[in-house]
């Protein structure tokens, strides 16, 4: 059986983001659990602010088509969420909307089409101590609007700028145990959901 895909994007660009740290940590443990592993960086997608307007004039930024076409491919998303004021960031959040918009170009490769039927999880990480918790449920909502089948398991990383090694795995084990439990819950259901 072939490993799943597995996309990963943190919902923070910048370049010491505590968010980006911990996407990168999430990758040995989806490799372990079986995934081939895509770890996207949102810099790399540099999207205008969703505007109907703007969308009706220019169409989907090409950055856009491409990460449709990366959504499309994989199997589950694992998102690494910042907190921003107890809510998603809006750099996570007009990425989603674009990428939730059609290509008439290419239906099958776009609009709900990207994340429908797919499995997600979600982590979060912050300097505070409640590690970004309250944003899990905001994500969570919006992901399963779009479709998604988010997996009850998620992790809050508190502390985040000292809970992350420089090896990329949390120091806590405690903490490492539950985001291998949250990785590999992704790969199974990943896989279940594409047979």
């Amino acid at each position: 059986m072939t490993s799943p895909n597995i996309l990963v994007m943190a919902g923070s660009a910048r370049r010491e983001s505590l968010a980006r740290r911990l996407a990168q940590a999430c990758v040995a443990p989806l490799q372990h659990a079986g995934a081939e592993v895509n770890l996207v960086e949102l810099s790399d997608y540099p999207a205008p602010l969703y505007h109907g307007d703007l969308e009706a004039e220019s169409g989907l930024p090409d950055c856009i088509v491409s990460l449709q076409q990366q959504l499309a491919a994989c199997d589950g998303l694992l998102v690494v969420n910042p907190e921003y004021n107890g809510s998603i960031s809006p750099l996570l959040k007009n990425t989603l909307d674009w990428c939730s918009r059609p290509n008439a170009e290419d239906p099958a490769r776009s609009g709900g089409a990207v994340y429908a039927g797919r499995a997600a999880a979600v982590v979060a990480s912050s300097p505070g101590p409640l590690g970004g918790m309250r944003v899990l449920f905001h994500v969570r909502d919006i992901l399963g609007y779009l479709g998604m089948q988010v997996i009850p398991q998620q992790l809050a990383v508190g502390r985040a700028n000292e809970a992350i090694g420089p090896d990329h795995r949390l120091a806590d084990p405690r903490q490492q145990a539950t985001l291998e439990g949250v990785t590999r819950a992704l790969v199974e259901t990943s896989r279940r959901l594409r047979t």
